[in-house]
């Protein structure tokens, strides 16, 4: 983990995106100073998490508590951690399992949600929709490093990983790099749990939001106190009391961002009224907005509803002014158009 090439390869790998940084900016000036005391540092286990900044991030369901560490030593030591400990993590986890891991994410999960709900009409009949009361302030400290121990056996990791764990007085940071896996491998037991013992084929968990499609009410209400009896006793956790079971054919299923029902996917309603707020927004700021951000309000929306039956909603929307928009902001920045011959 303190190897220099592991080193070099997680400044190489946080600063993407952060180049403006005045901390990314001092380490390139001079990586072998910076990077040779990050090394000391680990080598010698005299690495001290450093004291987070701590902010409200505000959002349109809820306002999350964010906890930032400063770029060095801090995002490159977790890099460091996760580049060697990621393979090990990543064996461990069910397919199913979508957050935060390369390759996944949400549209992997919403082509599953479609397959299930299109090959198996009987046995996903019903949705059992829950998700984890405060999950990230929740999770235990000692739970959580029994979970780490059970794979990671060198005392200095471990040593690692519980300092950082410890840096907080309970659960993990919301904005720490490595929270994010910490969460995967806290809730990773229960993932086969539930797909091994419980024999659900259609389970799928996206971070604390988990869905499972099943033939018939009474089963899922089973399973629902199943996993909240294993969640309480193994995991120090306790369900919100939102969880809902419902028949998917009338309701459809809310999850990542799209409502599934058989044989269709629409936009969720908030999605599909931000976006129409979004379009009207541009049409009034468009000439004072740089070319990239006139392109991304636009590309992004295409991004989400090319995976949904969204063709009324986009024409409604990215009308002729739209696309005329796009065009003249296009043909001033010399690129191609990307809605030339494009739609969901």
């Amino acid at each position: 983990m303190w190897d220099m090439d592991n080193i070099r390869a997680a400044h190489h790998n946080a600063r993407k995106g952060k180049l403006h940084y005045r901390e990314v900016k001092m380490v390139d000036a001079d990586p072998e100073e910076y990077l040779g005391r990050i090394q000391a540092m680990l080598r010698d286990k005299t690495f001290c998490n450093s004291t987070y900044k701590v902010f409200v991030k505000r959002g349109r369901r809820k306002d999350r508590v964010i906890h930032k560490l400063p770029y060095y030593p801090d995002r490159i030591v977790h890099h460091c951690i996760v580049q060697v400990l990621e393979p090990i993590w990543m064996a461990g986890f069910i397919s199913d399992t979508l957050a935060c891991i390369k390759g996944r994410g949400i549209h992997r999960g919403a082509a599953k949600i479609k397959h299930a709900l299109r090959d198996d009409t009987e046995g996903t009949r019903y949705c059992l929709k829950m998700d984890v009361r405060k999950f990230y302030p929740s999770m235990d400290h000692h739970v959580l490093k029994g979970i780490l121990a059970r794979k990671i056996k060198d005392p200095d990791v471990m040593w690692l990983l519980g300092h950082i764990i410890g840096s907080t007085e309970a659960g993990v940071p919301i904005g720490n790099y490595l929270s994010q896996y910490f969460g995967n491998v806290y809730l990773s037991g229960l993932d086969h749990w539930a797909k091994e013992v419980l024999n659900h084929k259609y389970y799928i968990r996206y971070c604390d939001d988990i869905v499972i499609l099943g033939p018939d009410k009474p089963g899922l209400h089973e399973t629902r106190r199943k996993i909240e009896a294993y969640m309480r006793q193994r995991l120090k956790l306790s369900l919100k009391d939102n969880w809902q079971i419902f028949p998917v054919a009338i309701r459809g299923t809310d999850f990542l961002g799209y409502r599934f029902y058989p044989g269709y996917t629409l936009l969720r309603k908030s999605t599909a009224i931000q976006f129409r707020r979004s379009m009207a927004n541009l049409k009034d700021r468009w000439q004072r907005m740089p070319p990239i951000s006139v392109l991304s309000a636009v590309m992004s929306y295409y991004g989400w509803m090319r995976h949904a039956n969204c063709l009324r909603l986009w024409h409604k929307y990215i009308d002729e002014e739209i696309r005329s928009i796009v065009a003249v902001v296009c043909d001033k920045a010399g690129i191609a158009d990307p809605l030339e011959r494009r739609s969901v």
